[in-house]
């Protein structure tokens, strides 16, 4: 079966002496692995198509009897220059392409398509100042539509509220904040009522971002990335997100 569809590339690997290895996201397969035969010649006609958050037209011949399919041709719409440019922009853009390569599974998924697509959008537009708000929005809302979205207003084990003018403990193990009572004898971090604004707002879309200096920036990396080692991870390494976590500390 040949198919044509919207697709980002998320990773590409060498494969062989010629070809690569690419995971694409696409809108109404998931995400899916395919054989690029030729694409590490000189002359290939993939060209520099196959760089890493790619968007383009991917023409793909699936396979009925593995999970490994054939690009046949990629048709280039947008390259990120831009996230070349800046460490801060291409690690945080790399880090949810393995998030959706370790979580996305090869089924209809557009809101994770859309997602990646909108953050890459994002993540060049926006000014230097603004890009560690802007990726931790952007991962935050990737782990939301993945369906491991945090809890912040009730306690995620008794459903109690917890109030918005005191501290509050948040559980990335539990997937959100707890009551007093409930955070006993628990490893939680400590959010002052501030810190959990600013998360409120990294988690909402609609609003603007917070501002976040750079001590405050490192706290929210740390805790986005403990989050994700305990409900998207599952033990497994994610090496991507770890060098963007040390990103966020360097920036202190």
């Amino acid at each position: 079966m040949i198919v044509t569809t919207p697709a980002m590339v998320l990773s590409a690997m060498r494969y062989g002496e010629t070809s690569k290895i690419v995971r694409l996201s696409t809108p109404g397969h998931g995400v899916v692995s395919a054989i690029a035969k030729g694409a590490s010649r000189p002359r290939s006609r993939f060209g520099a198509s196959l760089q890493v958050m790619s968007l383009g037209q991917a023409h793909l011949l699936f396979s009925q009897r593995r999970d490994l399919h054939t690009l046949t041709g990629f048709e280039l719409a947008a390259l990120p220059v831009k996230l070349a440019e800046e460490i801060s922009r291409f690690s945080a853009a790399t880090a949810m392409a393995e998030l959706a390569i370790a979580v996305a599974a090869a089924e209809p998924n557009p809101d994770v398509f859309s997602t990646l697509v909108e953050a890459v959008a994002s993540l060049e537009r926006s000014p230097a100042a603004d890009v560690p708000p802007v990726a931790l929005r952007a991962i935050w809302r990737l782990i939301g539509v993945l369906g491991f979205a945090p809890a912040l207003d009730r306690c995620v084990i008794d459903d109690r509220e917890v109030p918005a003018e005191r501290p509050a403990a948040f559980s990335a193990a539990d997937g959100g904040t707890l009551c007093e009572s409930c955070a006993r004898a628990r490893d939680v971090t400590r959010l002052p009522p501030e810190a959990r604004a600013d998360l409120r707002r990294l988690l909402d879309p609609d609003v603007p971002l917070p501002t976040l200096d750079p001590l405050h920036s490192a706290a929210h990396h740390r805790l986005l990335a403990r989050y994700v080692r305990f409900h998207v991870a599952e033990g497994a390494r994610l090496p991507a997100l770890e060098f963007w976590e040390g990103q966020g500390r360097g920036a202190r």
